[in-house]
């Protein structure tokens, strides 16, 4: 049992760029947690509770579209807390070099993990967590269980999911804890549109370089003008639509028997990869997706909560551009997989400011964004931004279109991406508290009010 311990805590302490982005790995005992096999290359680690309550019988699942999530702080925060919890990968790389985030790839393997535990004796209700891209997943998950693959085969679809989805089981509610706008959306706010063309990363327009000091850099937090940022974001919706339009071609091209290959291609996007802050504009102006649109409940530091405005305290975070780049700053994926996970219609008035309202997308032109699926989810959602992250606004965008009559939102003041305090954001030593704890003290209190999914 030492050695199989061992050899399991080895491959949990694995990191990839997708897993330094999300924070520390939570500890973990053998103890509690066990390997559980899900799919040919789809692990998993259920953490048990260690005491009898009647939160045993909610189950959590937990998978991200990219990351490494084995040892994610939720896993052991809600065992913690009483919850059975499972926690897989899915098959893709997760190191962000080819095939991460090959959606309905990651769908089939997520039925896999949801059909895992309604099988297990004593579960009565499966709820989804979602962090980050994984509420791409997620959500993707649930809109299809519940509306079928009609949901996602529609007219405005820019890809038609297969029908291999058909018959995925549903959960019964959902929690997105620091969600943003959707793995489509985030390759769009990613798209640097001072790149001229689709592929090559070292041909750049200085007027629309968002890191040239002409137009309002500095590596400790840059101030664009409102000329700039409109014609920064302007041509930035042109390139993502003439990036679609280049896809397209492509697909119809391998149809027409005149591709590089049978049935797909490999494409390359300079300047468009989606992780961590590539080119986009708010994560070096902070005054941008700086505040929400309306109050909302915040947990201050000691654990109680008030409502008001939500604010950011990010610091700024993108230092250089990685346009150049083709490890670092390029979008590398097949046409097929840009279509299905990575593409989204936008228009010529695409634009952000400094509240959470973002124009100009077709939230409604594939199902790669949380934003558009919980338009079409009915199950209990509860929807919570980190105000120390890049992403935290997302939970009021996505609020503001969830379906479900039972819905929640929260915001923890200070928590990083990852959930930590924000150390960068302090004015004083610890003055965010514990936002660990005060995260999942509100998703457990949330989860576990009478009549949700308790008696």
């Amino acid at each position: 049992m030492k050695a199989i311990a061992s050899a399991l805590a080895l491959v949990l302490a694995g990191t990839g760029s997708a897993q330094a982005q999300m924070g520390p790995q939570a500890p973990w005992s053998p103890d509690n947690a066990r390997f559980v096999r899900l799919a040919s290359g789809v692990p998993g680690v259920l953490f048990s509770p260690t005491a009898v309550s009647p939160r045993n019988q909610i189950a959590f699942f937990v998978m991200h579209a990219n990351g490494d999530y084995t040892a994610f702080p939720a896993c052991t925060e809600l065992a913690r807390r009483g919850y059975q919890v499972l926690c897989a990968n899915n098959s893709t790389s997760k190191d962000g070099l080819f095939d991460d985030g090959a959606l309905d790839r990651i769908l089939i393997e997520a039925k896999a993990g949801v059909a895992w535990l309604r099988a297990q004796p004593g579960v009565k209700k499966v709820v989804l967590f979602g962090h980050s891209g994984g509420n791409t997943v997620m959500t993707a998950y649930q809109m299809i269980a519940e509306g079928g693959v009609a949901s996602c085969q529609g007219a405005e679809k820019i890809h038609a999911c297969p029908n291999d989805l058909a018959g995925l089981p549903a959960a019964d509610g959902m929690v997105m804890a620091d969600s943003n706008w959707g793995q489509s959306a985030m390759t769009l706010f990613s798209v640097d549109p001072a790149v001229k063309g689709i592929a090559k990363g070292t041909d750049l327009n200085p007027a629309l370089d968002m890191f040239n000091p002409a137009n309002g850099f500095k590596i400790t937090g840059s101030t664009y003008g409102e000329e700039f940022r409109k014609k920064f974001l302007a041509a930035a919706s042109a390139r993502n639509m003439a990036i679609l339009k280049a896809a397209q071609a492509r697909k119809e091209a391998i149809k027409a028997g005149k591709g590089d290959f049978t049935d797909d291609e490999i494409f390359v996007v300079a300047g468009s990869s989606y992780i961590g802050f590539n080119n986009k504009l708010y994560s070096q102006d902070t005054r941008l997706l700086e505040h929400s649109k309306a109050p909302w409940p915040l947990i201050r530091a000691d654990g109680s909560v008030v409502t008001q405005i939500i604010h950011s305290v990010r610091p700024p975070m993108s230092r250089e551009n990685l346009s150049p780049s083709f490890m670092r700053g390029a979008l590398r994926t097949t046409v097929e997989n840009y279509l299905s996970s990575y593409a989204t219609r936008t228009t010529p008035d695409f634009s952000y400011g400094e509240t959470s309202e973002i124009k100009g997308v077709d939230w409604q032109s594939n199902y790669a964004n949380p934003v558009g699926n919980v338009e079409k989810i009915h199950v209990p959602v509860l929807a919570m931004g980190m105000t120390g992250g890049w992403e935290g606004l997302a939970a009021e965008t996505i609020y503001e279109h969830a379906a479900s009559k039972d819905k929640a939102i929260a915001f923890v003041e200070g928590a990083t991406h990852g959930y930590a305090p924000c150390k960068p954001c302090e004015k004083t030593p610890g003055q965010f508290g514990d936002t660990v704890k005060n995260l999942f003290d509100y998703v457990d209190q949330w989860v576990s009010a009478p009549g949700r999914f308790l008696p």
